[in-house]
């Protein structure tokens, strides 16, 4: 785990780091309420949004749970870069993705702005039995 000396990135670590189903509920401690969220699969513009899109999360993997590598802060800004782990429900076999998260805080500190960033074909897709084939072969045939 990367170390900040900035409270709000040291709280944002520490949540995302041993984030739990139960924690969903103190997510406005650290969201603002009006907060603009996008990852490859969602965009939404408020709290509510964001905590279902981590519920959906829980209900969908088995195990999730993320580790930040490193961060990056500019006043009111920062970047992270994490592994987030998980399995497929009724697999065994652990999955990861590497991504990174550009954050901008609020002037009262919560996150304004969450972007995440990650290789949704890469990182995913095309480690799916058949579409990841395909993707491979696309991806093969793409490449000079």
């Amino acid at each position: 785990m990367s170390t900040s000396h900035d409270p709000r990135v040291k709280a944002v670590t520490a949540f995302f780091e041993h984030l739990k189903p139960a924690d969903l509920a103190r997510m406005a401690t650290l969201y603002s309420e009006q907060v603009f969220f996008k990852d490859p699969f969602n965009e939404v513009r408020s709290l509510a949004e964001v905590e279902a899109i981590f519920a959906h999360m829980f209900e969908a993997l088995e195990s999730p749970r993320f580790t930040v590598l490193d961060t990056l802060v500019q006043q009111n800004q920062c970047f992270l870069s994490w592994d987030f782990h998980f399995r497929l429900k009724g697999q065994s076999q652990p999955r990861r993705i590497h991504g990174s998260s550009h954050l901008r805080f609020a002037p009262d500190g919560r996150i304004a702005y969450h972007r995440d960033y990650w290789d949704a074909a890469e990182e995913f897709y095309e480690k799916l039995p058949l579409l990841g084939a395909v993707l491979r072969l696309i991806k093969r045939r793409l490449k000079v």
